[in-house]
């Protein structure tokens, strides 16, 4: 075992995965349970020499993997997959990428139906908000180097963003212009995005969403 400690091509079979487990790992090498703690101690060591990168508790992706494909446009999407699977790409981050919002790079931003939380890794950040499993609708999937990762359409990506964020006093008045004092790229919006997002207002049975809908018609999108 003490030979293996530094026998990086060891990880060679996993250079074209997106991420693998410990478990996958032994099975690779051929250790018993006896090994167990020596071969996450090897781990540990390689991940921080940067050989490896933590996903999470006993996931891991290869630096290759991690230089080669990191500037690919679905790399982040498939890392906050296999970081929380039951979740998909939605607020901010989504709606940066769609051109909806523009001054700010945000980290990725995906919405689950278990509960709010914040990942950060060596990859970078990955925040998940909580809706309730009557609103975990509205996505698409795709597969990146076999990971399944879910993608909410642009109105539901806006719906999330609304949703979700606390609407202060002084913009629950009929003066007020939410997509000037958000700053939000919505001119471009078509019919079927705009329906699509009144679907998702009537189904949150929300008042403040009600108003946000109505806000957004009375001043860029038509009745």
């Amino acid at each position: 075992m003490a030979e293996l400690q530094m026998k990086l091509d060891l990880l060679e079979p996993f250079e074209r995965l997106p991420y693998f487990t410990i478990e996958g790992f032994k099975q690779s090498i051929d250790v018993g349970e006896d090994e167990n703690q020596r071969v996450r101690e090897m781990l540990s060591r390689w991940a921080k020499r940067g050989h490896i990168l933590r996903l999470k508790r006993g996931v891991y992706m290869t630096r290759r993997f991690y230089e080669l494909h990191r500037r690919e446009a679905d790399f982040s999407q498939a890392v906050s997959a296999v970081i929380l699977p039951h979740s998909y790409i939605s607020l901010e981050y989504l709606l940066q990428r769609a051109g909806v919002l523009t001054e700010v790079t945000y980290p990725v931003s995906a919405v689950t139906a278990k509960n709010t939380r914040t990942i950060e890794n060596a990859i970078g950040t990955f925040d998940y908000r909580h809706v309730h499993s009557d609103l975990y609708t509205g996505f698409t999937q795709q597969a990146y180097y076999g990971v399944i990762y879910s993608q909410a359409s642009v109105a539901k990506a806006l719906f999330d963003y609304f949703y979700l964020r606390p609407l202060r006093r002084e913009f629950r008045t009929r003066r007020i212009n939410l997509v000037e004092d958000l700053r939000l790229n919505l001119g471009e919006c078509s019919l079927e995005t705009q329906e699509e997002f009144a679907g998702y207002v009537t189904l949150s049975n929300s008042t403040k969403m009600d108003f946000i809908l109505e806000n957004l018609r009375r001043t860029i999108w038509q009745p």
